[in-house]
């Protein structure tokens, strides 16, 4: 492009396009997605869609982990053991420093967000964001913190009686 709002080696994401820019031409942009097919972008999508550039100014980026405990775990717990599992990982930041904060009581769960920042998007957010999750699953097992299942009450009334004749055969 023109601009230089993106360039081979970019990380980029448009529609439900993920993957590395391969090559630029007057027409298209060749990008490679992570399971290795190869698309080509018109540039007029790249100039009127929204497109997402993962590594355009910084290569820190932010990812957020929503996920929820049942109401009754301690929430001081799993915000613990939450920064542990970012703190583990090799490839979350330092600085800025992870954050686990809660959202809201939610309906089934009381809801959480894990902020973390790593510092190579182009190897992949998704996979850092399963890790994480694979951790908490193990820490929160180890730590007695729960997962919530959806519960219902459920409150009968009274029904009024039926009577119930039998018509007597002739």
């Amino acid at each position: 492009m023109g601009d230089r709002s993106i360039k081979p080696g970019d990380v980029i994401e448009v529609d439900d396009t993920h993957g590395w820019i391969n090559t630029l031409s007057a027409r298209y942009a060749s990008v490679i997605t992570r399971d290795g097919t190869e698309h080509l972008i018109p540039n007029e999508t790249l100039i009127t869609e929204k497109v997402v550039n993962w590594s355009f100014s910084d290569t820190k980026v932010r990812l957020k982990c929503d996920f929820g405990i049942s109401y009754t775990s301690d929430i001081h717990d799993a915000m613990r053991l939450a920064l542990q599992a970012a703190a583990e990982h090799e490839r979350v930041l330092e600085l800025p420093k992870p954050n686990c904060r809660l959202n809201q009581y939610g309906e089934n769960s009381i809801d959480f967000q894990l902020i973390v920042w790593l510092k190579d998007p182009v190897n992949g957010v998704n996979r850092l964001k399963s890790d994480l999750y694979i951790r908490l699953w193990d820490l929160f097992k180890e730590g007695g913190v729960e997962f919530p299942f959806p519960q219902r009450d459920l409150h009968l009334k009274e029904a009024p009686i039926l009577e119930v004749k039998l018509k007597k055969e002739e």
